[in-house]
């Protein structure tokens, strides 16, 4: 399952006999430049004036020209930039006689983009707005931009998400040339495509999905059979039939690589054409869809599958809220073929774990929003039976295809395709974390990764809804590896399978629209490697993490707008996160997440961050602030731009608070400390009502 390949990132010698490289190009807040090669032990180092018209993010080619001052990296300069990461940037404008400037709020962005007149588009002087890059030739100093929106007190919140999509390099809008290409696809069924598909049209169709999904990649199929078994379709969007491979359709759908989720919206990978109406398996519409179909008996037990492209007929749209009342004792549509597949699902799922899959439990936190996009209040999600069933049977197709595609061959070698692999569990992290979990009582085998899954296993029934549970589950995830797409089959160590694809959302990830295309050369015998497919891999994966940073930035900056009303209020808290200048804590009413520096610890003790403890420990009193502790914590800021939340500690609820040191230093003279604070309330402390 885990056997390793190495890959050769490809350089050249240009026309002057120098090395150049491609990369990502990395730009610190000090404005020096690294690019980032595939292989290469260290990064390139670029100073601004070699930089030429690349930005942070993109893809480029860099010359190398030598070694830097100290001789320990190669330095180089930029002669091309492959890839923009971003082209569109928020900031304040300034308006002249002749012409205007935008001024960037990302202090990543060095330079001011030139506006000319004609392109203001009605933005006025002082105004904040978006503006995208047009022009920017290798001589000019600046680029040239267009305005395309404007912020007003109402759109504080749209600018805000939109500034978030546009430094993650996603664009907000689908050039005029995609959107024609989407709109040429007609609505109705072709007959002679009809004859080309399997018609599951009279069976038993449903989806089950979030209450307020507007596209549908899924459906599940049922039927009963003879002897006891049963037919169960997983029926996926056929997304590859209209997306025609290096049209601007599918060009564009592989430069975003998936869509965006934030908590007012959807950024969609393809246009709503396809993604809400011509590809989503809605009710009662007759729709194209490439299948995994399988013979099981009432535990699951696969008996024969099949892979091929249908036809199908949705019955009902169910919600995931529908479906597990049903499962919970509610009568309702269709319930008795629900409570089978869900006996399936349950049945699956426990075999996973037996055979080395890790039960991380899911929860995901997510804001009530009012009308105008400001957090009211949270919601908390978790994994339930409903969800579970969804699920397993995905997980099914899923490996299904990868198994097939793994055994095909193209002249004696293995067909390339975009496996979704996760490599075992960094050995230092590990190490660190099995000395940290034996504080709980829990003892870890780290022998080999089939002991270490069972570790994980133990430890997360043993702590199961006790106050460590969270902290343990959080820091366990810490020591996986990232999951990535590669055509590097390692096999998927958290699911515990040796062969992994994404097949099933072709609709919000692009990988699987590759899956789709693959699978069906596989099927016709006739095979068309594609050749820059792990470059591809890589481009899907890194789109991926840019997502999630979008995600994770967007949600924090609705933490911070939701505890700005709450600013000097106090809060019981569990410390989420430990470094060496502060800890993390997440207050247990709301699930917000702001930092204690040690700067505020300062008036307490002199603390020193103990890594393998995940701790913050005095050094004259040994008092320790440590991954799960409880605390109670003072909200003093709440900062939208930095999108940041400052606490003070008040308390450390259940252990005794030891005096404050008599020395203060001498630089903090006149600045508050918390300590002073929770000296005032001690262990008693009312909180603050909200005014």
């Amino acid at each position: 399952m885990n056997k390793k390949t190495t890959t050769k990132n490809k350089n050249k010698d240009n026309n002057s006999g120098k090395r150049s490289y491609t990369g990502k190009l990395e730009v610190s807040r000090g404005g020096m430049g690294f690019v980032v090669v595939e292989g290469q032990a260290k990064d390139i180092i670029v100073k601004r004036d070699n930089m030429g018209t690349a930005l942070n993010g993109d893809l480029v080619t860099v010359e190398v020209k030598g070694f830097s001052d100290n001789n320990s990296r190669q330095e180089g300069r930029i002669i091309n930039v492959v890839r923009r990461k971003q082209s569109e940037f928020s900031g304040r404008l300034q308006v002249h006689e002749h012409f205007a400037f935008l001024i960037p709020d990302s202090d990543r962005m060095p330079v001011d983009i030139y506006i000319p007149l004609h392109l203001l588009n009605g933005a006025k002087q002082g105004d904040r707005a978006m503006a995208k890059v047009v022009d920017w030739t290798g001589k000019a100093k600046n680029p040239v931009g267009e305005i395309t929106s404007v912020l007003t007190e109402e759109s504080i919140n749209e600018i805000a998400m939109q500034s978030i999509l546009t430094e993650n390099g996603f664009p907000l809008t689908f050039p005029p040339e995609v959107l024609a290409d989407a709109a040429k696809y007609s609505d109705t069924i072709d007959a002679v495509e009809v004859s080309k598909r399997r018609d599951m049209r009279g069976t038993l169709t449903m989806t089950i999905d979030p209450v307020d999904a507007k596209d549908f990649d899924d459906a599940i199929s049922f039927k009963a059979l003879e002897d006891g078994l049963y037919e169960v379709g997983v029926h996926i969007a056929d997304v590859a039939h209209f997306i025609k491979a290096g049209s601007a359709l599918d060009n564009e759908a592989y430069n975003r690589a998936t869509s965006v989720y934030l908590p007012d919206r959807v950024l969609p990978m393809l246009p709503e054409r396809l993604s809400n109406e011509l590809c989503s398996l809605r009710p009662h519409e007759d729709k194209y869809t490439f299948s995994a179909i399988f013979i099981v008996d009432k535990q699951g037990k696969v008996k024969e599958s099949w892979l091929g492209k249908t036809l199908i007929h949705s019955d009902r749209r169910f919600s995931y809220e529908d479906v597990q009342e049903m499962i919970e004792g509610a009568d309702g549509d269709h319930k008795e073929q629900l409570m089978v597949l869900n006996g399936m699902a349950q049945s699956l799922r426990a075999e996973r774990f037996r055979k080395g899959a890790i039960n991380f439990s899911s929860q995901e936190v997510r804001f009530k929003l009012d009308e105008h996009g400001k957090p009211i209040g949270i919601v908390i999600k978790e994994s339930k039976a409903a969800h579970q069933l969804i699920e397993e049977f995905m997980l099914l197709a899923n490996r299904t295809v990868a198994e097939y595609v793994s055994k095909v061959k193209f002249k004696d070698a293995d067909v390339p395709f975009p496996y979704r692999v996760h490599d075992d569990p960094d050995p230092e992290k590990l190490k660190v974390f099995a000395m940290f979990a034996a504080r709980f009582g829990v003892k870890f085998d780290i022998s080999n990764p089939e002991k270490i899954a069972k570790s994980f296993n133990d430890m997360l029934e043993t702590v199961k809804g006790k106050p460590e549970q969270h902290v343990l589950e959080q820091l366990g995830i810490r020591t996986m590896s990232k999951a990535i797409y590669t055509t590097n089959n390692v096999g998927h160590y958290g699911l515990g399978f040796e062969d992994y694809c994404h097949f099933t959302s072709p609709i919000r990830r692009y990988p699987d629209v590759l899956v789709h295309r693959i699978l069906h050369e596989c099927l016709e015998n006739d095979i068309h490697p594609i050749k820059d497919l792990e470059t591809r891999c890589g481009h899907c994966s890194d789109q991926e993490r840019r997502a999630m940073d979008c995600e994770r930035s967007a949600n924090k900056y609705k933490q911070v707008e939701f505890m700005q009303d709450y600013v000097g209020e106090d809060f019981e808290a569990v410390v989420s996160g430990v470094t060496s200048f502060g800890f993390w804590a997440e207050t247990v009413a709301h699930k917000c997440e702001g930092m204690v520096s040690v700067h505020d610890l300062s008036s307490i003790d002199d603390f020193t961050f103990v890594e393998s403890e995940y701790a913050l420990i005095g050094r004259n009193t040994g008092l320790r602030f440590a991954m799960g502790d409880n605390v109670m914590v003072r909200v003093l800021s709440a900062n939208l731009e930095k999108r940041q939340i400052d606490f003070g500690i008040m308390e450390m609820i259940g252990k005794p608070r030891p005096k404050p040191q008599a020395k203060r230093n001498s630089n903090d003279k006149g600045k508050p400390h918390a300590a002073k604070s929770a000296h005032k309330g001690g262990a008693g402390y009312k909180k603050k009502k909200r005014k």
